[in-house]
């Protein structure tokens, strides 16, 4: 899907995937700690995270070969290719220390992929798991738009659907049970009357 999409996914997007840089202001990783973002596509949260916090490390796994090839061009013409590293993987799955060398992070960016992940309740746990003792796990997606008009959300869920985009009402409950099991603690937001959703979970 994104061997095209890709050449223009920032510049329409930023239309309609609010509340990714109040996430980016809300992540405050400690001095010298590291930040990785599931599906991190073109690359343009990882640059803002890495301007925002230049002490920080920065990693980023996607899934699609394609969208990593434009997120590396874009990292490079940033000067940021020696604070953020890159790699191809499943975010259901993916092992941080084969692909990144560590074994953990300090915080982990889900930003709009849950929705275009099928088994996106594997990506939640896998995400939580990766989180170091006293990490957070930040998600921004599309919410249940409960606020919004019928005819509005109607829309959207048709718009959506084009590209193989799901919202996940179920976040909230989902990442309240996981963070049970993990004796974590976990809060979510609606945002724009229910347009996006804000989820954070953070480790003991």
């Amino acid at each position: 899907m994104y061997r095209r999409q890709r050449h223009f996914y920032d510049a329409t997007r930023k239309f309609y995937l609010l509340g990714r840089d109040g996430l980016v202001r809300g992540l405050k990783p400690p001095p010298g700690g590291s930040v990785l973002e599931i599906g991190c596509g073109t690359g343009r949260n990882l640059i803002r995270i890495a301007r925002a916090y230049p002490q920080a490390r920065c990693y980023g796994l996607d899934v699609s070969e394609e969208m990593l090839v434009t997120a590396r061009q874009a990292i490079a013409r940033a000067g940021l290719s020696g604070r953020i590293t890159l790699a191809q993987a499943d975010a259901t799955n993916f092992e941080p220390r084969a692909l990144f060398g560590r074994e953990d992070f300090d915080r982990v960016v889900i930003s709009y992929a849950l929705s275009m992940i099928p088994p996106w309740r594997a990506a939640l746990a896998r995400a939580l798991a990766a989180l170091a003792a006293g990490g957070s796990l930040h998600i921004v997606d599309f919410g249940d738009q409960a606020g919004l008009p019928q005819v509005f959300r109607a829309a959207l869920d048709r718009w959506l659907a084009l590209f193989q985009v799901t919202p996940r009402p179920e976040l909230g409950e989902a990442l309240a049970a996981l963070c049970r099991e993990a004796g974590a603690s976990g809060r979510t937001t609606r945002l724009f009357r229910g347009y996006a959703v804000l989820a954070i979970a953070t480790k003991p």
